[in-house]
């Protein structure tokens, strides 16, 4: 989901003998498979091309469980300029120019379950531990002060727990794509906005801005997202995309504040990924989501933007170091001012049994 951080698992695209199918002699698996029906012996875990999306693009053997710790970090930067002023002649402004730069930090310690209820059908839990620290440097340009105001906060708990369901719609033939339904769903098990205490910022006795005790670790709402991911295997390249739809539940937090219904959200990413040599795959890919505007009592704030975009150029690694246990590596650059600088994510996958 956009709340939480991305994957897609693929199958290795080396051709079986005859030239069918995305399966054959990948990544550590000396049986051939198709996708989503597994052929291979139990002992095997499924390879991956490169994680890059939430989204499953192979599904857990039937009767298997996978075991998937990891760990994300993310870096976001932003330089904002508030003006409450009026011009008098062109470039210059009679008022409060207030400049802020904004650094956040997010560290991301999660265990994800995958058990395979049958061969084309997977359910998936993930359990986050977040951290997170913000740093605000705020000067108001048209003040006598020349001091700078360092308005920081950090806070670390439980993330929002998150479940999901993986079908697989189709076995397709030899040199076809196939799909994947998804249905996602995340809960609101960690701290939010509203629950957590507020101080005011004083300077020179005057009130120059607000700072939260501590940073809240969770969204502060239910999301379903349903979404539908198509793989096209195609030697020795596998073709992935996913399309989503997030719907963000309306909340009544209470007090002066009412009803909030968040903006959803759509997402769109696409990649390709292809294997090295037996053991070793890279993957490259791109992510866009588009959040729609917030509603707070049934009305918008018109100083807001109808819509945010959020889009990321994403590259991914894997290695398979045994039948049981994959590594995976991927790196997340921004490329719109709304997402964030950089995110490094690696994934160990274990099959348990």
């Amino acid at each position: 989901m956009a709340l939480a951080a991305l994957s897609l698992q693929i199958s290795l695209a080396q051709a079986q003998s005859e030239g069918t199918g995305p399966g054959g002699q990948g990544a550590g698996q000396g049986e051939s498979f198709r996708p989503g029906i597994y052929e291979e012996p139990e002992e095997n875990l499924p390879a991956d091309v490169g994680e890059l999306f939430d989204d499953r693009g192979v599904l857990t053997p039937k009767g298997a469980l996978i075991m998937e710790p990891s760990l994300s970090f993310s870096h976001s930067s932003a330089n904002r300029v508030a003006i409450e002023a009026f011009t008098i002649v062109p470039a210059i402004a009679v008022g409060l120019i207030d400049v802020r730069e904004i650094r956040r930090d997010t560290f991301i310690l999660a265990g994800t379950f995958r058990y395979g209820i049958t061969s084309r059908l997977e359910f998936e839990t993930r359990i986050p531990y977040v951290r997170r620290s913000d740093d605000v440097r705020s000067r108001q340009l048209l003040e006598a002060s020349s001091d700078d105001v360092i308005i920081d906060s950090n806070g670390n708990g439980l993330g929002d727990i998150e479940a999901a369901l993986h079908y697989q719609l189709n076995i397709p033939d030899p040199g076809d794509p196939y799909f994947i339904a998804n249905l996602r769903a995340k809960s609101r098990t960690g701290t939010d906005v509203f629950e957590v205490d507020r101080e005011l910022v004083m300077q020179d006795d005057l009130i120059v801005g607000e700072r939260l005790m501590e940073q809240p670790t969770g969204s502060g709402f239910w999301a379903i997202e349903p979404s539908i991911t198509a793989v096209y295997p195609t030697d020795p390249a596998v073709f992935f995309g996913n399309f989503s739809y997030t719907w963000n539940l309306e909340r009544d937090v209470g007090g002066n504040i009412g009803e909030i219904d968040p903006g959803d959200f759509v997402g769109i990413n696409f990649g390709m990924g292809f294997g090295i040599n037996e053991n070793t795959s890279f993957s490259l890919g791109y992510d866009h989501t588009v959040v729609f505007r917030t509603e707070q009592n049934g009305s918008v704030d018109q100083t807001e933007f109808d819509r945010i975009h959020v889009a990321s150029l994403l590259l991914g690694f894997g290695h398979s170091f045994s039948p049981k246990a994959n590594l995976n590596l991927a790196l997340a650059i921004g490329v719109t001012e709304d997402a964030p600088d950089v995110q490094v994510t690696m994934r160990l996958p274990i099959r348990l049994f």
